[in-house]
């Protein structure tokens, strides 16, 4: 079963060479890029790995939906550029994807470098993702190329496009994730601190899930380079 790795990007050089090339050397796997207006020579440096390097506006839920236009794998798997996928979690995906009534799923989450702080976050996203279903786009969401496009791709939102496409997903069959980790940065926790990202994190997910407009969340949700 092919899958074709979709990576939304935006001024990621830094990063982005070892995530491309862990992938190249994993088989069957299609790379697909989409930049959202880099300034840093990120497209360029894709164009290292693979042909597929789209650009479209800035905005995860939109370069996604472009990257997903341009895949031809049977299997679609969305991932951040931060992220690192071992080859014995595609190969467990590929094997859940075969099973009976599984739609979709996501990954395990290990947040690196470790920590003591760092871990409980890991902890409770995974607690989060197996008890709620409910994962984040961090831990690598992945489905069916023909049942993504049923559901009409990622919502084109400035943010909880990842929660917001979960909770379609969930309704249409069994969600599962993975016992295998995926790796993620601790960037993001590095510069905002464990307690303040945790509690923010909870509290713009709570005001989503009550209805709050992903625009009026985005005040409190800076990206992180």
């Amino acid at each position: 079963m092919k899958i074709s790795v979709i990576i939304p990007a935006l001024d990621e050089a830094e990063r982005l060479p070892e995530t491309l090339e862990h992938l190249a050397h994993c088989k069957d796997v299609q790379i697909v890029l989409v930049d959202g207006g880099s300034r840093d020579g990120t497209p360029e440096i894709a164009r290292r790995f693979t042909p597929l390097v789209f650009e479209s506006i800035a905005g995860r839920g939109i370069q996604m939906n472009v990257g997903a236009q341009h895949a031809s794998g049977e299997i679609l798997l969305f991932l951040h550029v931060d992220s690192r996928i071992p080859a014995a979690g595609l190969d467990a995906l590929r094997r859940e994807m075969q099973a009976p009534g599984v739609v979709g799923g996501a990954f395990r989450l290990r947040i690196e470098p470790p920590g003591r702080r760092v871990n409980l976050i890991s902890a409770g996203a995974n607690l989060r993702s197996r008890w709620l279903r409910l994962p984040f786009g961090d831990q690598g969401i992945f489905l069916r190329a023909s049942l993504f496009h049923d559901l009409g791709g990622f919502p084109e939102i400035p943010l909880m496009e990842d929660v917001a496409f979960v909770l379609r997903l969930r309704r249409t069959g069994k969600l599962v994730i993975l016992p295998v980790a995926i790796t993620t940065s601790s960037r993001r926790w590095d510069q905002e601190g464990v307690c303040l990202g945790t509690l923010r994190n909870w509290t713009l997910l709570l005001l989503y899930l009550a209805g709050v407009s992903p625009r009026h969340l985005t005040r409190w949700y800076r990206p992180i380079r």
